[in-house]
């Protein structure tokens, strides 16, 4: 059996303002806090729908690493409502859309890590995970030197994301 060993989240899940709640003074995620600033740039907001927004990973497994989060607070898939699941399908759809155009992968990733013991690092806020993927992404850099290579300013890839979200909503209107 194959394993991909990723020491880099254990160390993210260990410090203090990742704890099992992630919340705020005022008892937020660091989700609803960010979604709530309306800085959708500064905090890498890529695109905001009705029940969901998506968000790019500040601590990425892949360049273009995407979230996908309810605006409401909730910790398990059922507690969504079906308009939330319906929504969720479908900006999975666009999501892996604007990264093909944005960074052609050859693949995705995409999943939920329900629970702290699932390796969710913000347990109380439930996301989806869209994950670009390139054979050969993974290397010996996070297994000999604790550093993970993410090849391109998270900025740049913010404005490539945008291009491509401005471009479909174009074509759609």
């Amino acid at each position: 059996m194959e394993r991909m060993w990723s020491p880099w989240r254990s160390q993210l899940l260990d410090k203090k303002e990742y704890d099992t709640q992630q919340t705020d003074l005022q008892g937020q995620s660091v989700f609803s806090r960010l979604v709530a600033e309306e800085r959708d740039e500064e905090n890498l907001i890529v695109w905001r729908g009705k029940h969901v927004f998506v968000i790019m990973n500040a601590y990425p497994y892949n360049n273009g690493h995407l979230l996908i989060v309810p605006y409401r607070e909730i910790a398990q898939y059922g507690d969504l409502t079906k308009d939330e699941q319906i929504e969720i399908a479908h900006v999975i759809d666009r999501c892996i859309g604007w990264l093909r155009i944005a960074l052609a992968p050859e693949g995705f990733n995409v999943g939920m890590n329900i629970g702290k013991a699932a390796g969710a690092g913000i347990p109380c806020h439930l996301h989806v995970h869209v994950v670009p993927r390139w054979s050969g992404d993974t290397n010996f850099m996070p297994v000999l030197g604790d550093v993970k290579v993410i090849p391109e300013a998270m900025r740049d890839t913010y404005r490539k994301l945008r291009k491509a979200i401005q471009a479909e909503e174009t074509a759609l209107s």
